[in-house]
């Protein structure tokens, strides 16, 4: 286990290094500078000023020198400085992931406590009533629009019920509750933006736990258990499910890029201070270090994911764990 877990380690540098590496030259594709956005204001800045500009932020080096220059940097965990107020990156990122990893955390324990049983309750019932109805639920969940849905449920639960907040994560008069009342608050304001979250990874997993579970409760041995006299729900529980389950470990790692992703989204429309909010204002400003930070900061989060998943496998099931031994 720990060859596996060392020699998976090792594979996320060159995965790391691969992804900023594009990210880098796709954002310095993208037209405008970021002097462009800070000088188009002010029409009494020369065209002296702006090269003087473009060479305090290394602009008039060639691309592939200012990546290796930040990729310098990164090394010894600085960011470097943000275009916009000169503030370092990783100050502001550390100032909003928190936010983003608890959104995108109960999420993800949403999409799991409600997905895996959902798909399971769908193969043993199948077409029954209830799968049918679970399977329509889920599809038009998948393909409707995260942020449609979101205005809508601003306009319901926010506006004309008046039931649950539709902005930030907190009250304007947050300072004055006690705690429990600031957890409360807190927890209303996270209601929608978490739903809306894991909506469309509760569709895909639910989906892929029914046919998961469909083809183990097929296969000889679940036969030989019920044979046995062993009861349904051992049967179901016990031994198929610990089978079923194994593809649904990898896709939570895959789901893991979706929900950072999508946190742009809904970050957006709640106004919630979170990285995803960030890496989108960063964006419309051009703002290069932040762009950077945020990306590299999503890559990370992402190839964790992905790892805690393998790792997650190779305990669920035996047979990497022999072969790694064989190995070593």
């Amino acid at each position: 286990m720990l060859g596996y877990t060392a020699r998976r380690l090792a594979g996320l540098v060159p995965v790391f290094l691969g992804i900023t590496l594009v990210s880098f030259f796709v954002i310095h594709l993208a037209p405008g500078k970021p002097t462009d956005i800070q000088t188009s204001l002010n029409p009494k800045v020369s065209y002296e000023a702006r090269l003087r500009l473009e060479k305090l932020y290394g602009l008039d080096k060639p691309v592939y020198v200012q990546y290796f220059h930040w990729l310098k940097t990164v090394s010894t965990f600085d960011f470097g400085r943000s275009y916009v107020d000169n503030r370092p990156v990783s100050r502001k990122i550390a100032e909003r992931i928190p936010v983003t990893i608890l959104i995108n955390s109960l999420a993800l324990i949403l999409i799991l406590a409600i997905g895996i049983p959902l798909g399971v309750l769908s193969a043993v019932k199948r077409n029954s009533l209830w799968d049918r109805f679970t399977t329509v639920f889920v599809f038009v969940g998948f393909s409707t629009p995260e942020f449609w849905l979101a205005l809508l449920l601003m306009s319901l639960f926010g506006i004309s019920l008046g039931w649950l907040p539709i902005s930030g994560i907190k009250s304007l008069d947050f300072e004055y509750f006690g705690f429990f009342e600031k957890i409360f608050d807190i927890a209303k304001h996270l209601v929608l933006p978490v739903a809306i979250s894991a909506l469309g990874g509760l569709a895909g997993i639910s989906r892929y736990m029914r046919s998961s579970m469909i083809e183990v409760i097929q296969q000889d041995f679940i036969r030989t258990a019920r044979a046995k006299g062993l009861s349904e729900p051992v049967v179901i529980y016990k031994h198929a499910l610990k089978n079923a389950i194994l593809p649904v470990i990898t896709l939570v790692g895959l789901s893991v890029p979706a929900l950072i992703g999508g946190s742009v989204i809904f970050e957006s429309i709640f106004a919630i201070p979170g990285m995803g909010r960030l890496f989108y204002e960063s964006v419309m400003s051009r703002d290069y270090p932040t762009i950077m930070g945020v990306l590299s900061i999503g890559a990370i989060l992402t190839l964790i994911g992905n790892l805690l998943a393998d790792i997650a496998y190779s305990y669920a099931d035996p047979r990497i764990s022999m072969a790694d031994k064989k190995e070593v």
